[in-house]
């Protein structure tokens, strides 16, 4: 079979034609500042590259260790003469080499590989054997990559194939040695035991990437969390936090529940089972038995029946050491006990990690700059390039062992106003950063009525600390602005304490009820006072104010407001307000004329998509749309949808959009009073968060069209800007010397780079926004896929980084901008849609692989999900703590604050 050519090449590596804004300039604004970034430049290979698909005819999908393994047999002890010099493989599909193999006429070719071990095979059978089929699809001539990256060529299947070549070229000797997981490999030289039976490995993150007349891997720390090695029985006691194995016997007491928690937490984990003297084989447990091994039985084939326990028995020529627990059932079906059973190590955990140890893993995963960039540069030793025979093979080479040093810019942070009435009513952030000393918000609102619900035990927090909680919220609001009116009458406002066993919409109704009969008018604000691990409970305090009633609820976990200093009360403002229909603070219109100009009113909108958590299925994705209404760009408005599960385009973007564009014409017409030719945007900025670049043509084919169609609805025609925000990347910008740092010693907020390291032809651009905290920070990419408006670099750089100063909910510039942050947050929320009475299970349990029942279980979440309530509908009801992180949000069971 002749090779294809290579615009025909297998759709295993993931195709696409270029989109996106073609670059024409660059941006000047701002100040010069060196930094370096994790990239290290890399040659092109000279010669050709012959791209292989494999297939494995007669086997299911392999697991990619096992094709590695299968591979590596097949180059060095099966066919060491057709693989002569050693090709890469990335696992999958993909095979590459440096030379054309000698496969026949037809370029085609079976082969049939063992393994040397027997692990794979039946017991009394000989070493299974694996048929690998190999076709000649593609002759890659790297010079694509050159002209390429010099913009003369545009980004095709031959570029994509030839990057994809050599990712896989680089990622070889490592994955060969040490536990993968696509692009990032791992070792155990720092390790942390963090209990459940879970360790965190340190590793290390390596991609081929094309930039400006250079191509660079990017390398950069990363972290996995892995199944601890040793006995399972071991593994499983850690995991319940006990010592004694007898707690894992049914008959000592085990409960259902905790044997399926257990179960969850293990299933598809390969165990190495010792059930036939020194012969060890490799099994993936599917479920754990609900009886022990004593209590379980089966027919033999002589006749009779005989138990597990009695079978292994004699199979061992020993009794069971603990007969009573609970066996694995493996893939087979056969049941084997866990004393029986280890745990090899360097096993990754492909699930999410328990909520518990969310916060182990962040303070392992974080590293300050300098202290990051020198792990990196250090991983250059473990990666080994210059000692790999497949990088020699490919004539590459990577002679840079230190980091890139590159010309980066900070840009000027715009200048906020606040309210008349403040001391200070324009402030300019200092790295992201300002506060509300002196300050009034822009638009304070007047709270008539308010209460407070408390779901802390009395003897906790007893009426003095509610006292003083609702005086330091009072005072708080004073100073800012705000008016709480309970504290012209009475000393303190409706307080209830009440059980969280309870029924929290009654208890949040009759209070409101007390509220009526003393005032004849229901509250605008409920305060609830959380106790820890109170998730059902603000679940269900949401549910009842933004679906249900429409009332704003502002919830405080009672060991934070408890004794609150001020500060803490002037951030729980900071929501309150926006929540209610205030604005706290609005861009200055100097220092963003792209919105400002009253010609061209533009409306700001920002998409994402949540998708389940890994290893959950059976759940939904949620969508969310944002949009601004206003004319100072700092008062939004959402909406909220349910699509199929890890679908990332927004199916429901047209009808989503549409209600956005009319409430963004309302709002202009009926609260600012701008006459009908004035009141319909003649711009539309879109910013779309979670779209990887291999989406980035069906977004335009898809999502940008349904802008376009909601906007022809209405008979309107405004400009539109589409950008991708993209966060799930590994750039990383680092300080060239303590002076250009900030606290934290990360660059400055507002660090900008659009040369170096961009796009070889299209516009896109890094930006760093926000001041540091923990941690190394982490720019956000920006990609410009159309751009009706023809805005120029600097406008685009300049308006994406005021737009990150108006989060409503803190006095922090933010890591995106906030309309993206909020849909971000709108989809965190989502289950709040639900009734909390339901029967829908949102944990990570919740799963279900049958097809035709996920798809009769999208349908009732979409049946169950209730809309918001009318009033929330034009309100910021979307509020989060600041301290919850994107990556937190991306759970459904965090819990806001």
């Amino acid at each position: 079979m002749p090779p294809r050519n290579i615009a025909n090449v297998v759709p295993t590596v993931n195709h696409i034609t270029t989109v996106g804004v073609k670059r024409t300039s660059f941006g000047n604004a701002g100040r010069p500042l060196p930094i370096f970034v994790n990239a290290f430049e890399t040659t092109i290979p000279q010669g050709i590259i012959y791209h292989y698909d494999i297939i494995h005819p007669a086997d299911k999908t392999l697991p990619a260790r096992l094709n590695m393994d299968l591979i590596r047999a097949l180059q060095t002890r099966i066919a060491p003469d057709v693989f002569t010099p050693l090709g890469v493989y990335d696992g999958r599909k993909n095979f590459f080499s440096s030379r054309k193999l000698p496969l026949g006429p037809e370029d085609c070719k079976e082969f049939e590989v063992t393994l040397e071990t027997a692990d794979d095979s039946p017991k009394g059978k000989g070493p299974k054997v694996y048929k690998i089929r190999f076709n000649l699809v593609a002759q890659i001539n790297p010079e694509v990559l050159r002209r390429y990256i010099d913009g003369k060529q545009s980004q095709d299947n031959a570029v994509l194939t030839a990057i994809t070549a050599l990712n896989v070229v680089i990622r070889m000797e490592p994955s060969q040695k040490f536990p993968f997981n696509v692009r990032s490999f791992f070792t155990d030289q720092e390790k942390k035991d963090i209990g459940l039976g879970l360790e965190l490995w340190r590793g290390y993150f390596q991609s081929v990437r094309p930039a400006l007349g250079k191509m660079y891997i990017i390398v950069d720390t990363s972290t996995a969390t892995m199944y601890k090695a040793g006995r399972l029985i071991d593994l499983c006691l850690n995991f319940f936090k006990r010592t004694d194995p007898k707690v894992l016997a049914p008959k000592n007491g085990l409960p259902d529940r905790e044997r399926l928690r257990l179960q969850k937490f293990i299933a598809g984990m390969r165990v190495i089972t010792n059930t036939s003297g020194d012969r060890k084989i490799a099994r993936v447990v599917k479920k754990l038995s609900s009886a022990g091994a004593s209590a379980l039985s089966f027919k033999v084939k002589e006749g009779g029946t005989v138990t597990v326990a009695q079978y292994f028995q004699n199979v061992l020529n020993r009794p069971l050491q603990y007969p009573d627990l609970i066996c694995v059932e493996i893939g087979s079906g056969a049941l084997i006990p866990l004393e029986l059973c280890e745990v090899p190590p360097g096993q990754i955990m492909r699930k999410q990690v328990p909520p518990e140890k969310t916060k182990d893993v962040v303070e392992f995963a974080t590293k300050k700059p300098q202290e990051r960039l020198r792990s990196i540069e250090a991983g250059l030793q473990v990666l080994a390039y210059g000692q790999s025979d497949y990088v020699r093979n490919f004539g590459m080479s990577i002679p840079q062992t230190r980091a890139t040093k590159i010309q980066a810019r900070v840009l000027n942070p715009p200048v906020l106003r606040y309210g008349q009435r403040s001391q200070q009513p324009t402030i300019t952030p200092a790295n992201g950063q300002w506060n509300m000393r002196n300050k009034q918000f822009f638009k304070p609102i007047e709270i008539l009525h308010w209460a407070i619900v408390i779901y802390e035990r009395r003897q906790r927090f007893n009426d003095q600390a509610a006292t003083e909680m609702s005086q330091g919220l009072c005072n708080s609001a004073h100073d800012v602005g705000l008016y709480l009116s309970f504290f012209s009458m009475t000393p303190t406002p409706i307080v209830a304490w009440e059980n969280g066993q309870g029924d929290i919409a009654q208890q949040l109704r009759d209070t409101g009820s007390k509220v009526f009969t003393r005032y004849r008018q229901y509250p605008k604000l409920i305060v609830v006072v959380l106790p820890e691990g109170g998730n059902e409970i603000y679940t269900a305090v949401k549910h009842f104010g933004d679906i249900t009633t429409g009332v704003a609820t502002q919830c405080l976990k009672s060991s934070k407001c408890f004794r609150a200093q001020a500060q803490y009360f002037a951030n729980v403002c900071l929501k309150i307000n926006v929540k209610l229909g205030g604005i706290n603070a609005i861009p200055d219109p100097s220092s963003v004329r792209a919105l400002a100009d009253p010609q061209n009113p533009t409306i700001v909108m920002g998409a994402d998509v949540i998708h389940p958590a890994p290893g959950s299925h059976g759940r939904p994705s949620f969508t969310a749309l944002v949009a601004s209404v206003d004319s100072d760009n700092a008062k939004y408005v959402a909406d909220c949808g349910v699509q199929t599960s890890r679908q990332e385009i927004i199916e429901d973007l047209e009808t989503m959009a549409k209600n956005m564009l009319n409430m963004y014409i309302g709002y202009r017409s009926t609260v600012e009073h701008k006459g009908p030719q004035i009141a319909p945007p003649k711009r539309i900025i879109f910013y779309r968060d979670g779209v990887s670049e291999g989406q980035f043509k069906q977004v335009l084919d898809q999502e940008f069209v349904a802008l376009q169609k909601a906007c022809a609805a209405l008979n309107i025609k405004p400009k539109i800007t589409f950008i991708v925000v993209g966060k799930r990347h590994h750039i990383r910008f680092f300080p060239t010397s303590a002076k250009d740092a900030d606290k934290s010693g990360n660059c400055p907020a507002g660090t900008v780079v659009d040369k170096e390291i961009g796009h070889p032809t299209d516009l896109d651009f890094y930006l760093q926004s926000h001041g540091g905290l923990l941690g190394t920070s982490r720019p956000a990419h920006y990609s410009v896929l159309h751009d009706e408006n023809n805005f120029s670099p600097d406008t685009l750089q300049s308006l994406s980084f005021a737009l990150c100063h108006v989060y409503a909910r803190s006095t922090r510039s933010v890591s995106i901008p906030a309309p993206v942050y909020y849909a971000d947050i709108v989809c965190s929320r989502a289950k709040n849609h639900y009734d909390p009475k339901g029967t829908f299970d949102f944990s990570d349990s919740a799963t279900n692989d049958d097809s035709a029942q996920a798809e009769t279980t999208l349908e009732a979440f979409r049946r169950g999900f209730k809309p918001l309530n009318d009033t929330q509908k034009r309100l910021m009801y979307f509020s989060v703590s600041f301290s919850l992180s994107l990556v937190s949000c991306r759970s459904f069971t965090c819990v806001p604050q």
